[in-house]
């Protein structure tokens, strides 16, 4: 099957900085990905040089099939793009922007997907006002509304969920989540990864122009050798000698002991038991995205020292 994206060695520099190095990069038709990294880490830069709004220095990007800088108009046309910045015509309503947007692409008769749009972002009671009157998250509604206006195969979210509450997110993530579901490749960038952990399928990190990391979600968060640990509250307070080689710390009343594996787990509940101690509160602690993202920047910039 046709990659959605391919980025092929795409390097971006501005002067003596390199925002982006020898970047390869393929993301599968009906995927949802993320690409995460920190600030100033290219994520931007990248999304800019697949939407063909600046060019790279070198290597080549295609989107469905299409490179975006000698096939710029089918390129563009398969690709939907939600910026981070709140851009917009401050002299339009809701509903004459998407009617303009549609316009860009030739699009005649498009009223029907305008009005589903509206109504799944729930723009319903918005469609006939201002663009310039609009909330923050609203105006942010309608930027996802303008990226799907043409029905774009691509869709690529730069932090579609920044500053928004948390009924826009869920109303955004629910309609994302069917259209994916539908077939659309989804990209998205976000600081919250918890987002990324639950609905992305695979994760590309990025630090310092550079992919530093390339995996499912789920084998990312797997391949963590730490991050297991089991909170216990004890009646009596006293950990038995045996465990106490496995304390990481005491907090509150809450013993948090490192586990290798659930079989661990057993025997710490053994133990526990020949000691007669009585479990109060048990929690298991597992690594998640954010654990993995923060320990892959950790050593990454260890090696770089």
């Amino acid at each position: 099957m046709l990659p959605a994206i391919e980025v092929k060695q795409v390097s971006k520099c501005y002067g003596n900085l390199c925002a982006l190095t020898d970047i390869d990069l393929e993301i599968h038709s009906g995927e949802f990905f993320a690409l995460l990294g920190p600030n100033g880490a290219g994520k931007t830069t990248l999304i800019s040089i697949i939407a063909g709004l600046s060019h790279a220095n070198s290597g080549s990007v295609r989107v469905m099939g299409h490179n975006v800088t000698s096939q710029y108009q089918q390129a563009r046309r398969n690709l939907g793009v939600v910026p981070q910045e709140l851009v917009f015509d401050p002299f339009f309503t809701v509903r004459e922007t998407l009617l303009i947007q549609s316009g860009y692409y030739g699009i005649k008769g498009n009223a029907d997907w305008i009005d589903e749009i509206i109504e799944r972002l729930d723009l319903a009671d918005k469609a006939n006002v201002n663009m310039r009157a609009l909330s923050g998250g609203m105006k942010r509604r309608v930027l996802v509304a303008q990226a799907l206006v043409h029905k774009p195969p691509v869709i690529i979210l730069d932090e579609p969920t920044a500053g928004v509450d948390v009924e826009l997110r869920q109303t955004l993530w629910h309609f994302i989540q069917q259209l994916n579901q539908d077939g659309h490749t989804i990209v998205l960038t976000t600081h919250y990864l918890e987002e990324a952990e639950t609905l992305c399928h695979r994760v590309a990190m990025l630090k310092a122009g550079k992919i530093i990391a390339l995996d499912s979600t789920q084998n990312m968060i797997g391949k963590m050798t730490s991050g297991n640990s089991l909170k216990l509250r004890l009646l009596p307070d006293t950990l038995p000698p045996v465990l106490q080689a496995l304390q990481i710390s005491h907090h509150n009343g809450m013993y948090e002991l490192k586990i290798e594996n659930y079989a661990h787990v057993e025997f710490i509940l053994a133990s526990l038991r020949s000691e007669n101690n009585q479990i109060l509160e048990m929690h298991l602690q597992q690594p998640d995205l954010e654990d993995v993202f923060i320990n892959l920047m950790k050593h990454d910039r260890k090696r770089a020292q």
